[in-house]
């Protein structure tokens, strides 16, 4: 699946902006703040989630604009399937609802990543292995969704029944057990759903990785673990995920969080070469990192899925050396599929193997070149 034409309408510094595009690289320059990662932004709102930036949907809204916003795409399979639409976006009338649109009918946002599969990597990943565990999770999750679009309703039904039930052990002597129990039977059925999507994406991505060169790119070895840091060797059967929580009612009351389950795990990574944690590695290994585990990843889900997935690399080729630079892209043009690429200078992406499609950005306007 590849995005075969992009239109925009109010959404942060473009107010109508209309884009062609076609199969290979597509290489996007301008200067700062004049709307690269914006376009990135707006693509990566056509799967599941927030987007790569997490923003509030009012916040997507163009500065004046007196509506909404809204994001559409033209996407192809092939000369032999018709295309597919695929819109979102904010009316008015209901700034913090997002609408979702699928050849026209109304769906839900999950239902999105039935078409597209999409992964990103962004200047603020950057530190990625040194920040939160809950940064590293829902980064994995995004992986996970690429090859299972279920993924992202299971996470939601979690989310929505681990709210509940902390709403209920904030008076837990008083709290209804019936329903605490209910809630409980939801968070072990969809929690060991998710887990078992996260171990078999993280097997899938490592045999990947293990057939990958150490270089040019710095290869990392992953492993899922708790919050205690120790690795997780078996995956949560429900039955056990609802005793788990039965059990320690009275210390996550006492909490006030929920302090086990999937919703605690982390994604722990060392570099393979030199045995070290991703934490304590160079920024520039910790990137190179971050590049193969994303290419090896479009390999995956490409293999897995029958589908390789769009990818969104932003100001990624100013941060390499010429010949890491040189590496990726012969990397991206050999895998096939989509990948859009920004940049401040034009001449970041001269020596592209093609079929390249360039285009220039500036104050919110986008021209072929």
């Amino acid at each position: 699946m590849t995005i075969a034409r992009l239109s925009l309408t109010d959404f942060r510094n473009h107010a109508a902006a209309e884009m062609g595009a076609g199969p290979g690289l597509l290489a996007l320059h301008g200067d700062n703040g004049a709307g690269k990662t914006n376009i990135l932004e707006a693509i990566s709102l056509l799967a599941p989630g927030r987007g790569l930036r997490r923003a509030a949907l009012s916040d997507m809204v163009r500065d004046g604009a007196t509506g909404g916003f809204a994001v559409f795409a033209e996407v192809t399979a092939g000369e032999d399937l018709a295309p597919v639409a695929l819109g979102t976006g904010i009316e008015p009338a209901h700034p913090g609802r997002r609408i979702v649109r699928i050849n026209g009918a109304s769906a839900a946002a999950t239902a999105l990543g039935d078409w597209l599969a999409i992964l990103w990597l962004t200047p603020a990943m950057d530190r990625l292995f040194v920040e939160t565990a809950g940064n590293r999770r829902r980064f994995l999750d995004r992986l996970v969704l690429a090859l299972d679009p279920r993924h992202a309703q299971h996470g939601n039904r979690y989310e929505a029944a681990l709210r509940a039930r902390g709403k209920l052990l904030a008076d837990l002597a008083s709290a209804d057990q019936q329903w605490l129990t209910s809630l409980e039977a939801q968070l072990a059925e969809h929690g060991a759903a998710m887990d078992a999507a996260r171990q078999a994406t993280l097997a899938a991505l490592s045999a990947e990785l293990a057939a990958q060169p150490d270089a040019p790119f710095a290869r990392p070895l992953l492993t899922l673990v708790d919050a205690d840091g120790a690795p997780r060797e078996t995956v949560w059967i429900a039955g056990e995920l609802k005793a788990l929580f039965a059990a320690r009612r009275r210390i996550d009351a006492a909490a006030g969080r929920a302090t086990a389950g999937p919703h605690r795990d982390d994604l722990s990574a060392v570099h393979a070469a030199s045995g070290r944690s991703a934490a304590r590695c160079s920024t520039g290994e910790q990137k190179a990192m971050l590049l193969s585990l994303v290419l090896a990843h479009s390999d995956c889900v490409a293999r897995l899925r029958g589908q390789r997935p769009i990818l969104l690399l932003d100001e990624v080729a100013a941060h390499l050396d010429p010949l890491r630079r040189a590496a990726l892209y012969a990397r991206l043009a050999g895998q096939g599929g989509q990948a859009w690429l920004t940049g401040t200078e034009a001449a970041l992406f001269g020596d592209m193997p093609g079929p390249v499609t360039r285009f220039r950005i500036a104050g919110g306007r986008i021209a072929a070149g």
